[in-house]
């Protein structure tokens, strides 16, 4: 008898099957089941009903013209198709003449494209709101509000920053440095300029020991980000929790502090696993969206970084149909002399001297300097080999490079199929 393997890929999956002699541990958060007695639309509406520490969202739209919605970009699995319009309904119960929109969150990422805007918030309702991607690079859109804690300037969205009344809508999971997605990183990086990201996402601060996934006391990411959303004066959010199926498992409104840490709690009792190492561990972002290109990539490998065992592989899955993501992040690998020239060079900088994507080119390195990365992917297989690692035509290709690769034709594997979800205790 066989074992099947199967993680999400894009839209669609890969698999591969491995002999029953081997030890399998596959580690998912089970307990956020798709059979739920309410639906989606209902869980979140009675999120909106129940804020926490907050006013109803109609009561704080009351008189006011200019009201901005923060949301998510095309590389986050945000439902804003079911978030958004009893958010919306909300504000115009209220402020029927108010003037919203809908600023797109997009932190450093590229703005998302027409296709892409309809295909997350739906043809009808991108045709009908005011719909606007963040630019952090436009001088004249941004504004400054102060120094962050970590002493970095703190520039955001002048739209947002001139805002009557500023919400967002967003989801909370695990984050490899932030402690957790959601919440107060609407506004920092979401609608920051680049010069703020850059500070606030520097080598001391990368490294932190309290920069971890799942953690918010005492990181300098979340304080950093609070207090840009509290500076920002982001009135009032809607976050949720998916399934591994990308449904709304649980919904969180109200005060951005207190709704998102509520969000985070329910994430850390209910995605908590226990930790099972393996020589091979295989790993995968949950499919689209966040697995369009190398750059989100990263992040389940850096989930399977802490279930692999010394000398081992990690097998990222991942379609990537976007290619590396950035060109910053790319050619950073491309042209380094060696991983650890690189990270030397990181090391070095000083708060305000980080550049793009140093954070991500930070973790990756570290992760590359001790271990080998086997990535299945469409990507062209030169663009893989160009961050080090080794570029696999399949899932099956890649489990037997690893079996070469550690001399051990039935190691252990563990298996990650939604590896962003995951805190492993």
């Amino acid at each position: 008898m066989a074992i099947t393997i199967t993680v999400p890929y894009g839209n669609g999956s890969c698999s591969c099957s491995v002999s029953d002699k081997r030890s399998v541990s596959i580690l998912r958060p089970a307990h956020l089941a798709d059979a739920q007695s309410a639906s989606e639309e209902d869980i979140i509406r009675a999120a909106l009903d129940t804020p926490f520490d907050s006013p109803r969202l109609s009561e704080l739209a009351r008189g006011k013209k200019k009201i901005v919605v923060l949301t998510s970009d095309h590389t986050r699995p945000v439902p804003s198709h079911l978030t958004l319009p009893p958010l919306l309904e909300a504000l115009r119960s209220a402020s029927p003449e108010a003037q919203i929109t809908i600023l797109i969150a997009t932190g450093c990422h590229r703005g998302s494209t027409p296709d892409e805007i309809v295909r997350k918030f739906g043809a009808a309702f991108a045709a009908r709101e005011r719909i606007i991607n963040h630019d952090p690079h436009d001088a004249a859109g941004l504004v400054s509000l102060g120094r962050l804690p970590s002493g970095g300037e703190l520039v955001i969205n002048r739209l947002a920053a001139e805002a009557d009344l500023l919400v967002a809508d967003g989801f909370i999971e695990p984050h490899q440095f932030a402690g957790f997605s959601g919440g107060r990183k609407s506004v920092l990086p979401g609608i920051a300029s680049l010069k703020t990201v850059l500070a606030s996402h520097n080598a001391e601060f990368t490294v932190h020991p309290k920069a971890r996934p799942g953690i918010l006391e005492g990181n300098p990411f979340h304080i950093d980000m609070l207090f840009a959303a509290r500076r920002a004066k982001l009135a009032f959010i809607l976050n949720v929790v998916l399934s591994p199926a990308k449904r709304v498992s649980a919904a969180f409104a109200g005060d951005t502090d207190s709704a998102h840490r509520a969000g985070c709690d329910f994430v850390l009792r209910h995605c908590g696993v226990e930790r099972v190492c393996a020589p091979v561990v295989i790993t995968s972002n949950g499919g689209y969206p966040l697995d369009q290109n190398i750059y989100q990539a990263t992040k389940s490998i850096m989930v399977a970084d802490r279930l692999c065992e010394s000398g081992g592989v990690i097998i990222a899955v991942n379609e990537c149909r976007d290619g590396h993501g950035s060109e910053a992040f790319y050619r950073t690998f491309k042209e380094a002399a060696s991983l650890s020239a690189l990270l030397q060079a990181i090391e070095k900088r000083g708060r305000e001297e980080t550049l793009p994507d140093q954070w991500v080119i930070q973790l990756t390195a570290s992760i590359l300097r001790k271990r080998r990365i086997i990535f299945v992917s469409a990507a062209p297989a030169p663009m893989i080999s160009a961050f080090g690692m080794v570029p696999a035509p399949s899932l099956a290709a890649a489990v037997r490079m690893s079996e070469d690769f550690i001399d051990l034709p039935d190691a252990p594997i563990t298996v990650l199929p939604d590896a962003v979800s995951l805190l492993v205790r």
